[in-house]
């Protein structure tokens, strides 16, 4: 079941980030997909799938953004491959 949230907005605030509502709920959703991630609360594959993009493209844009995408562990190594 898909649910929706709904927050304000003041408009100067889209207008000074020059996005329209529809950009910036995008914007605050791949937002909220990387730290999320970054938190270690979703999973690649899940932010990825949220987002509608594929786990590489969400890779990439969550390094870019300072995610950590492997720990010098083996629990982390062991968990990133059998993902693949």
């Amino acid at each position: 079941m898909q649910q929706t949230v709904t927050i304000d907005c003041p408009p100067e605030i889209l207008l000074g980030l020059h996005l329209n509502a529809e950009g910036f709920a995008k914007y605050l959703k791949q937002q909220a997909a990387i730290n999320l991630f970054k938190e270690g609360r979703l999973s690649s594959g899940t932010a990825a799938a949220w987002l509608g993009i594929d786990r590489v493209t969400f890779l990439a844009m969550a390094f870019a953004a300072g995610a950590i995408l492997l720990e010098d562990t083996a629990d982390d190594f062991a968990r990133e491959i059998a993902l693949l």
